[in-house]
């Protein structure tokens, strides 16, 4: 089995080579890197996820924090809930965002929006039904 950092290396480096596009299971997917911090250990992470962009609004889009169907949240929503702020690389720009929990009918909708668009987050929420609902967080140009 790959080792998680190697496979998210791998895929930041073609990220970064290829002005924010990648091949393979993610070819064709918006994809974002999201910095932060670990609020336990301090260190600078660098995160690469999928996202959903607003309708409406370019400074905006929506991250899932599925961990691929995982019981537990990836360590990285927390430390984005936790600092409120951060930096993505999206497209060839890095900028700051803000960091906002989506929850209730807002939430639901927009899971359903990225299960149509990408059905294997669907299959993640399957995974984790009784026992956590996934998060969104909204990421907007600060």
């Amino acid at each position: 089995m790959t080792d998680t950092n190697d496979w998210n290396t791998g895929i930041i480096e073609e990220f970064r080579a290829n002005e924010g596009r990648v091949g393979g299971p993610f070819e064709g997917a918006p994809m974002v890197l999201v910095h932060h911090r670990g609020r336990k250990s301090g260190r600078e992470l660098l995160t690469p996820l999928v996202y959903l962009p607003d309708e409406h609004d370019p400074d905006l889009i929506y991250v899932f924090a599925s961990k691929a169907g995982a019981p537990t949240h990836p360590d990285w929503y927390h430390n984005l809930v936790v600092a409120g702020r951060t930096e993505i690389e999206r497209g060839t720009e890095r900028y700051p965002v803000t960091v906002t929990e989506i929850t209730g009918p807002d939430r639901d909708r927009l899971f359903a929006e990225q299960v149509r668009r990408m059905p294997g987050f669907g299959d993640y929420a399957t995974k984790t039904e009784g026992i956590r609902i996934i998060p969104v967080i909204a990421l907007r140009r600060a």
